[in-house]
């Protein structure tokens, strides 16, 4: 049975068209994996069949009683809720029959006996929809699952708008999990989770009764959980059963006989051609050279598949540093607290370190530390000498109202207008990327933005946090290239070991250093 079908869909931004005559069907129990390249319209997708986006043409259809939560790259909360409010903001239904329920026990104190005996059937009703909804196990189910999204080490009682944007997205992800919706529609839902929370997901999802839908570019997560693919490319969107590798194989094969097909027509054509040049002029055979050349005008003649824009990644190199990048001793991380117990960090030059560990224990802060951003609890730091440190933040202001071009052009006035466009579309961007804002490119658009910042200058150190979050399959491989073949020393920070692990010199685990207790 079908839960959601789409179609005809088409939907663009001025002249750039993101679907065209696009159908979709979502199957009951379905888990579907929306793939494509960053800014082929995924996000896009989701926010026309949510009713976010009104389609240029073309209808989606819900069936009816389903119930749809929707994970978003870039949901906002509420100022002054803790995140324990937040999550049982989930079962505000079953609140709201609670509440029925003691009114009507308010009522029975005072009423005839008609109407006492239809409350007791009512109250009767509630109570049995309560216990089977497990109402009464709500604050036990919260936690539970608060523990493995790793909110717990957050504390419950923290107020949301002292959390990180990570964090956020750790809350919304556990209430729309709590609230069990018919439907589940995730966009990059391991984003900003680490290894052990991935695993934690990975495995209820794999377990999930109902349909989802799921966008995201971590393969080995994406493969695990999905049994169907559609792939949005030029537009075009296309179902394929199976997994993900499933899916490459059948895709490839498909690419190879579009190409085949091309070749062969365009070979048929200039045949044709050639005929008919050799023969239209000679009376004997005029009549068939007339007849092919009919045939050719009335020829639906195939586009040439067209190859993915594939970004190219590279960091200039900076002079030499001094042997000693940082040099701390009894260095304590943390803001009104303690993160971690007294620590020595050395980093030597030419080290390409990946930092790994469960969200919440300071992964990020240290980073923040050893660029003098905030100061440490305690504890002396000291840098190298000769120092030359680009650094990629997790997090962009979605309030960005630049283009990728003034962004770039603002940071580095003299390059030339065409520099800063040849710049960007090294890094696989668009004309129509190039123009946009900011805060309308997706994630991985803005993400490549902000890495051709970074490629403008010569740096000896790079410090990147989560620079894979949002990235395309192809972008994440090119950005791994570049920084195995960058001289420099690399402090990396990634929830993904796939990435790192062939080309890092040392991986260093947070929980090694923490004064929690994981």
């Amino acid at each position: 049975m079908s839960v959601l079908t789409v179609t005809n869909v088409t939907h663009g931004f001025g002249a750039r068209q993101i679907l065209d005559d696009a159908s979709f069907r979502l199957l009951k129990g379905e888990h579907v994996g929306l793939i494509g390249a960053n800014g082929e319209g995924k996000s896009t997708f989701l926010n026309i069949i949510t009713g976010h986006l009104m389609p240029d043409e073309g209808k989606v259809e819900w069936s009816n009683q389903v119930t749809v939560g929707y994970l978003d790259q870039h949901s906002v909360l509420e100022k002054g809720m803790t995140i324990r409010d937040v999550l049982r903001g989930a079962f505000d239904s079953l609140y709201g029959i609670e509440q029925q329920l003691q009114d009507a026990y308010l009522e029975m104190g005072d009423c005839s006996e008609d109407r006492m005996n239809a409350l007791m059937e009512l109250t009767g009703e509630w109570q049995e929809m309560l216990e089977q909804r497990g109402f009464y196990e709500i604050d036990a189910t919260i936690e539970r699952t608060a523990q493995g999204l790793g909110l717990m080490d957050i504390g419950l009682d923290r107020d949301v708008m002292d959390l990180s944007g990570g964090q956020r997205t750790k809350v919304l992800l556990t209430k729309l999990l709590l609230e069990q919706p018919t439907i589940l529609l995730l966009d990059e839902p391991t984003n900003y989770l680490d290894v052990d929370h991935i695993k934690w997901l990975q495995n209820y999802l794999q377990n999930y009764e109902n349909a989802f839908i799921l966008i995201s570019h971590d393969v080995e997560f994406l493969n695990s959980v999905v049994n169907v693919i559609y792939h949005i490319e030029q537009a075009q969107l296309t179902r394929y059963t199976g997994d993900y590798y499933q899916f490459l194989a059948a895709y490839e094969v498909k690419k190879q006989q579009a190409l085949r097909a091309y070749e062969r027509q365009q070979q048929e054509v200039a045949d044709m051609k050639d005929f008919i040049q050799r023969n239209k002029a000679r009376v004997a055979t005029r009549g068939m050279a007339n007849s092919r050349a009919k045939r050719l005008e009335k020829m639906e003649i195939l586009e040439k598949p067209q190859e993915k824009i594939k970004p190219s990644f590279g960091f200039k190199e900076g002079r030499t540093p001094s042997r000693f990048i940082v040099d701390a001793k009894d260095l304590v991380l943390g803001y009104d607290e303690p993160l971690t117990r007294p620590v020595e960090v050395v980093i030597e030059r030419g080290k390409k370190i990946a930092i790994q560990g469960v969200n919440g224990l300071g992964k990020t802060t240290l980073l923040k530390t050893l660029l003098g951003m905030i100061p440490a609890l305690s504890g002396q730091i000291e840098k190298g000498e000769f120092l030359q440190i680009g650094y990629f933040a997790q997090e962009d202001s979605r309030d960005n109202s630049k283009t990728a071009l003034d962004y770039i052009w603002d940071a580095y006035p003299s390059l030339t207008n065409s520099e800063v466009r040849a710049a960007l579309a090294r890094c696989g961007l668009t004309n129509e990327h190039i123009t946009s804002q900011m805060r309308v490119l997706s994630g991985g658009e803005n993400a490549k933005v902000r890495l051709c910042k970074l490629m403008q200058e010569s740096y000896n150190v790079l410090v990147l946090d989560e620079p894979t979050n949002h990235l395309d399959v192809d972008a994440k491989a090119e950005l791994a290239r570049a920084l195995q073949a960058f001289k420099g020393t690399i402090v990396l920070v990634c929830h993904e070991p796939e990435f790192y692990e062939s080309w890092v010199t040392d991986i260093w685990t947070i929980e090694d250093w923490t004064t929690k207790i994981i």
